[in-house]
């Protein structure tokens, strides 16, 4: 009995060693097994997106949000191709074509795998006015929308059904858009019609109404909102007697102090403009006695 002991412990390390390479073997064994399953499942799933992730009709392109533009136009102005496979589409790479090519303010371009589609989410954009501005390539004429930005004539045709702006804006410059975004805010409450919005070179603001006609409200800066109220007093309390005058233009530079340029005279202000109309006051007769 004793003889066998020694045999027994010298066997002992050999079997855990075995029993460790088993399991080794065997851990090996099923993550090859997991690789292999893995890449066969990821190969046939690239596949079936690749061959079935893919827009074959119009149909699958859904245009929502937008009252102006078709389906027809944004395939058209996104250079959409079909069959199309949706991996291979760029949705920032497709708002941007839409942008510049669609009357639309933001565009928001969704894949959808099941089933596969397109959505694409549109912000109308109209043109409020008819714009006019200087470019190194001359006098570019376009539209504005209400927030003042820039609209090429292909912009506003390409919405359905839009109408020719009544409101003129000449000398349109990108770093005045804040201030043209308030008139035309504005411009309903102004007291008569808005006819014109023009900007000399140096941001200086002149507006034309239907009431008043040439009324200059000086540089763009942080009183131009009193100059409007202004303006808006004006148009609804304009003393009768100066509407008489042939007023050239109004100056409303100085809110505080708003003059009238006259044919071959001065400016004046309001006050003296009114006591120069008023008709001179007959001389009462003398009493008899």
């Amino acid at each position: 009995m004793s003889s066998s002991t020694p045999g027994r412990a010298q066997l002992a390390p050999e079997r855990r060693k075995q029993l460790r390479q088993q399991r080794r073997r065997e851990r090996l064994q099923q993550l090859w097994r997991i690789l292999v399953f893995s890449g066969v499942a990821g190969g046939l799933s690239w596949a079936l997106l690749r061959q079935g992730w893919v827009l074959r009709s119009p149909g699958q392109i859904d245009v929502v949000g937008s009252r102006q533009v078709s389906r027809d136009q944004v395939i058209r102005e996104g250079q959409l191709q079909l069959p199309l496979q949706l991996l291979q589409l760029k949705p920032q790479v497709l708002a941007e074509r839409l942008s510049a090519g669609l009357p639309v303010e933001q565009v928001q371009v969704s894949r959808l795998m099941l089933p596969p589609r397109l959505r694409i989410t549109l912000v109308d954009r109209e043109a409020v006015a008819s714009a006019e501005r200087r470019s190194n390539r001359g006098l570019e004429r376009g539209y504005v929308d209400r927030l003042g930005n820039w609209m090429t004539s292909r912009q506003h045709q390409g919405g359905s059904g839009s109408t020719a702006p009544q409101v003129q804006v000449l000398g349109w410059q990108e770093r005045l858009r804040p201030q043209l975004a308030l008139v035309l805010a504005e411009q309903r409450s102004l007291g008569s019609a808005l006819q014109q919005v023009r900007f000399e070179p140096n941001g200086s603001l002149w507006l034309r109404t239907a009431a008043l006609g040439d009324v200059h409200l000086g540089p763009p800066d942080q009183r131009l909102p009193r100059r409007l109220e202004v303006l808006r007093h004006l148009s609804a309390h304009l003393p009768g007697q100066i509407r008489n005058l042939k007023v050239q233009s109004i100056d409303l530079s100085d809110p505080e102090q708003p003059e009238l340029g006259l044919p071959g005279k001065p400016r004046l202000s309001i006050g003296e403009a009114t006591r120069q109309a008023k008709p001179p006051t007959p001389a009462t007769p003398a009493g008899r006695d």
